[in-house]
């Protein structure tokens, strides 16, 4: 799947974005905190990012990475390959965190929300529910106040 770059300005949301184009977007504008993000930029890139955590987790625990029992039942230590493995999962995660809430900040502007509103994630129970309601709205036209 080839993505053109003169399909649509990294300054403007992509609308209805393949996956391999919303994926390379998020990189581009690694912490970019303002302009919007199209429903299908956002959604594609954790769907790319739950399936990387996950094949890491798994080749992880595969590999020994998280230590288990000897056969004396004691304690046994991670293996090498198993912490090669958590090393690059806890660097995938640090290399992601920033362009990730930049991300969600972009959405938010879509929404025709502040960024602001990131924060609310924070209030137990409701907030990271009220996140998730504003991560799936439509688009809305006012957001094209938060154009830098």
């Amino acid at each position: 799947m080839s993505y053109s770059q003169n399909t649509v300005a990294l300054d403007q949301p992509y609308y209805g974005a393949p996956l391999g184009a919303a994926v390379q977007r998020f990189f581009k504008k690694y912490a970019t905190f303002t302009g919007r993000a199209s429903r299908s930029e956002f959604w594609w890139w954790i769907l790319a990012n739950v399936l990387v955590v996950a094949v890491l987790e798994i080749l992880a625990l595969v590999t020994g990475g998280a230590g288990g029992l000897d056969p004396e039942g004691n304690a046994a230590a991670p293996s090498g390959l198993g912490l090669v493995f958590l090393v690059v999962l806890i660097a995938w995660g640090l290399a992601t965190f920033v362009p990730h809430l930049a991300l969600i900040v972009r959405r938010l502007h879509d929404t025709n929300k502040s960024g602001f509103w990131i924060f609310i994630a924070f209030v137990p129970i409701v907030g990271p529910l009220v996140l998730l309601v504003f991560e799936l709205l439509p688009a809305d036209p006012a957001g094209a106040r938060f154009d830098a």
